[in-house]
């Protein structure tokens, strides 16, 4: 009968265990019954050494141990579980299981479990060649046989051992294998029932929805009767399925719609009034002189009014009085008897009041609570009469109503035409607000009668700055302050000191 490897390491581990309990058993036993026999042992063991060490001595042993025969042998205590695998000999079993592993690489499992088919064949003679044609194509084939035979390089990093490789669990192991069979099984039943899936179902609407369209033919950039393409011009949308261009990557983002709204509903250029011209009509010129000058009574009704805020009130100016009190302060003494009188009236009126509330008796108490329900009473017959009234006010309530939607009404147009007037308006979108410039205007005696003889005004490039922070594109700015990193150093040249 064949052991396994592991069987066999517990054999073994046996084996060792029953020799030295055995060789303990008959030492001690010896030792106690036979004290002579040992010592007789003792001396034949010594003369046998004695005899071997001669120089004309020939032991029947092999030739390996017969140099060893004249060392002497070191002891060891065979009750020690680490002297087991030094000193026992395990050599049988090492070879036998050397033999069961060349069994397994060269044959492939052991002999002795192998057919006999596999293992003998009968020889019964070899066959004679029928023809020689037949003979000349066998030739044939096995020159053919030997150009195709692989080299002996090859043959030599070949793998010989017919040992199976080890089986690797996590290569066999699938993710969510669990959640899969059983998706396979619902499916399976599914389809018992003739139930199609959601997958399979959402695909064939998909491919039902979208029908392919044929590949229009791109013609050549030199045909003069291809259309034309405008490159400013908005994209042609895709007629690929949405959810392949998702996976793919290749679907554009979706615009917000906030995005496509500007921020200011302003031109990008304005146009001067017609009174802003070199030669402008009268009336037109006077409406922007007024339009000017209102701009700079706004100012200056602003600064006014932050003077007025400024300014120092009447009644807080210094006279003569109250320089004379604050003067004297201090220095008069006041009757302090006259104050601790009136703190103990005081006292003594809040001591009254808290003696005057006494406890309520019962008969107190009842009263307030039939008072109190009677207020309810009352409270609630007269909320009922007030609604019952209201029946014969359904006109005048009516009305009431009408008038205060046509209230909302207005509200709501005015807030809205509040915000479209804010469209127009720059927005605050930094710390510091938009200021308007100036109105660029010519006054009566600075026209001129050509083109020629007009003096330009204003900048072009702070106009555009200007439009920019007015349409909300940019934020207001200041111009940056220029701060010397290092203090100048004043120094007097040798020409100029030479001078002075």
């Amino acid at each position: 009968m064949l052991l396994g490897v592991a069987d066999l390491g517990r054999h073994i581990k046996a084996r060792r265990l029953c020799v030295l309990f055995f060789e303990r058993k008959t030492l001690k036993y010896s030792s106690i019954r036979h004290p002579q026999r040992l010592s007789n042992m003792a001396a034949a063991r010594r003369l046998k050494r004695v005899a071997a060490s001669q120089p004309g001595f020939l032991s029947l042993k092999s030739s390996n141990t017969a140099g060893v025969v004249g060392s002497r042998r070191k002891r060891y205590n065979k009750n020690k579980k680490k002297n087991w695998n030094k000193h026992i000999d395990i050599n049988d079993v090492e070879d036998f299981l050397e033999d069961i592993r060349h069994q397994e690489r060269t044959t492939g499992g052991l002999l002795t479990e192998k057919p006999d088919d596999s293992l003998f064949f009968l020889d019964v003679g070899q066959q004679q060649k029928a023809d020689h044609k037949a003979s000349a194509q066998t030739v044939s084939k096995k020159r053919k046989g030997k150009s195709q035979r692989p080299l002996r390089v090859d043959l030599i990093l070949q793998n010989d051992s017919l040992v199976p490789p080890v089986k690797d669990v996590l290569a066999y192991q699938q993710p969510n294998a669990k959640k899969l069979r059983y998706s396979a099984k619902r499916v399976e039943q599914q389809a018992a029932k003739g139930k199609v899936p959601r997958q399979q179902r959402k695909l064939l609407n998909r491919q039902s929805s979208n029908v392919r369209e044929r590949k229009a033919v791109t013609e050549a950039n030199n045909n003069p009767k291809r259309d034309y393409y405008d490159l400013w011009g908005q994209e042609c949308k895709s007629s690929a399925d949405p959810w392949y261009l998702q996976q793919t990557g290749k679907k554009l983002v979706k615009r917000p719609e906030k995005l496509n709204e500007k921020p200011s509903v302003l031109p990008s250029v304005e146009v001067i009034a017609p009174g802003g011209s070199y030669n402008p009509d009268f009336f037109s010129h006077q409406a922007l002189l007024q339009e000017a000058h209102d701009v700079e009574v706004k100012k200056h009704k602003a600064e006014e009014k932050i003077d007025r805020q400024l300014a120092i009130k009447k009644e807080d100016r210094a006279t003569e009085e109250t320089i004379f009190q604050e003067q004297v302060e201090g220095l008069v003494e006041e009757n302090e008897d006259e104050v601790p009188r009136i703190e103990e009236e005081e006292d003594c009126g809040v001591g009254g009041a808290i003696a005057l509330a006494e406890k309520k008796t019962e008969r107190q108490r009842k009263k307030e609570k039939a008072e109190k329900i009677k207020d309810q009473q009352r409270l609630a017959e007269r909320h009922q009469t007030k609604r019952r009234q209201q029946l014969f006010q359904l006109r005048s309530i009516k009305a009431a109503i009408k008038q205060q939607e046509k209230r909302a009404c207005a509200r709501q147009k005015q807030r809205k035409a509040k915000m479209e007037a804010q469209k127009a308006q720059p927005r605050r979108l930094g710390k510091l607000k938009f200021k308007a410039e100036d109105l660029e205007i010519k006054l009566s005696d600075e026209l001129t009668s050509s083109l020629r003889q007009l003096k330009p005004e204003g900048s072009i490039l702070k106009d555009r700055f200007k439009s920019l922070q007015k349409r909300n594109l940019i934020e207001p700015r200041e111009r940056a302050k220029f701060k010397r990193k290092y203090k100048l150093k004043y120094v007097e040249k040798r020409a100029f000191r030479e001078i002075t």
